[in-house]
């Protein structure tokens, strides 16, 4: 069976790529999971692996071009049935373009047709190809007027002028922070959140924390942000409704629970890659995988299944020293839980008032999917997971 393979959606704020390199060529097979192509984003260089065992026929999208989200870049010889991807699937959104043709040498109007003096130029017929090339590149329509002279314009007239021009340095932190903004607008828009607190006693975390570790070489401790993120893990996948997606009007709960960690990008930003079945995994498992992706995010080297397949997010200010923090929801997940920095803290406990380590947790849940009391329950039964840290 014939396929085209299309680029993905990697986010709610993505709307196109360059595709850079490929992994594979035509008539070399490629195996589901395998990365097939490499391409850049606002967010770094991301690996888009295949979600079948297949044969490379065809690559219809060259190195170095922009294009947008389900443009089909390959096609693919499968044997036998068809794997579901790993990944969530993509919001619902504009249609994309239809994939751009092959290039036709460019023409032009012979001398005889050239009007006389005196009447206006002859317009260029723009293909709509050409005129999306145009859009990506920053050509106006007006340049291309004058490049083409009253004749056809196709894509590669688009490119030919584009590579005429003076090379523009892009801002790279500025891209990524108009891309985030306008990922977070769009949710604080769409999704009616609601936020909750709690405050939790962390000294048996911690505590259990040292122990463990003492026992261990430097390369092989925990840290708290992997017993948390286990802790949510194991959260979500008991309490209904914060382990999955709102598409389509509906929300769809996952079985799988694929936590995505916001991790800082050098230089500015973040991106909140997934780690996978986090629920299923112990924590030694979790720690290894949490420091590989730490490593590509810092690397700007990702894969395109980490992007997509993110159930509900944790993210951390500890670091920074803030107590508290009340995230926005990453669509299409329904759920994010913010860490704040553990701190010692009055705290009662049999009558007595004593100092504790405490960590103050926050909830940004969906209204339409859950209430206040769903999501009490949920930072309940986070804050009794820490409390058993040895059951993690």
């Amino acid at each position: 069976m014939e396929l085209e393979f299309r680029l993905p959606s990697l986010g709610a704020d993505m709307e196109s790529a360059t595709l850079t390199e490929w992994l594979k060529k035509p008539g070399e097979r490629v195996r589901h999971g395998e990365p097939l192509v490499t391409v850049e984003t606002t967010k770094g260089l991301i690996d888009i692996e295949s979600y079948e065992d297949a044969e490379v026929l065809e690559q219809l999208v060259q190195p170095g071009s922009k294009v947008a989200v389900g443009t089909a870049l390959a096609r693919l010889e499968v044997q036998g049935a068809s794997q579901a991807p790993p990944a969530a699937p993509a919001p619902e959104a504009t249609p994309p373009p239809a994939p751009m043709g092959p290039l036709a040498p460019a023409s032009r109007p012979p001398a005889s047709a050239v009007e006389s003096p005196g009447t206006p130029p002859p317009r260029a017929r723009i293909s709509p190809a050409a005129r999306r090339r145009a859009q990506e590149l920053g050509v106006s329509l007006e340049e291309l007027e004058r490049f083409a002279a009253g004749g056809f314009v196709h894509i590669e007239d688009v490119e030919k002028l584009a590579a005429q021009r003076p090379v523009a340095h892009t801002d790279a932190r500025g891209a990524m922070r108009a891309t985030i903004g306008a990922a977070m607008a769009r949710a604080k828009r769409e999704i009616p959140h609601y936020y909750l607190a709690h405050a939790v006693d962390f000294a048996p975390a911690r505590e259990w924390l040292a122990r463990h570790n003492a026992t261990l070489p430097v390369q092989d401790r925990l840290i708290e942000a992997v017993l948390i993120t286990k802790a949510v893990a194991l959260a979500a996948a008991r309490i209904e409704g914060f382990n999955g997606y709102f598409l389509h009007g509906r929300f769809e709960s996952s079985a799988a629970v694929h936590v995505g960690a916001a991790i800082a990008v050098r230089g500015g930003g973040l991106v909140a890659p997934a780690l996978l079945d986090a629920d299923r995994k112990d924590l030694p498992t979790l720690m290894r995988d949490f420091s590989a992706l730490v490593t590509r995010v810092r690397a700007g080297h990702l894969r395109s299944g980490e992007f997509t397949a993110a159930t509900i997010t944790v993210t951390s200010l500890g670091a920074e020293g803030v107590d508290v923090l009340f995230p926005i929801i990453n669509p299409p997940q329904v759920a994010i839980v913010g860490a704040g920095a553990v701190r010692e803290q009055p705290w009662v406990r049999d009558g007595e008032l004593i100092a504790r380590p405490v960590l103050t947790l926050a909830l940004a849940a969906d209204h339409r999917v859950t209430d206040g009391r769903a999501g009490a329950r949920l930072l309940r039964a986070i804050a009794d997971l820490l409390a058993q840290p040895q059951a993690l």
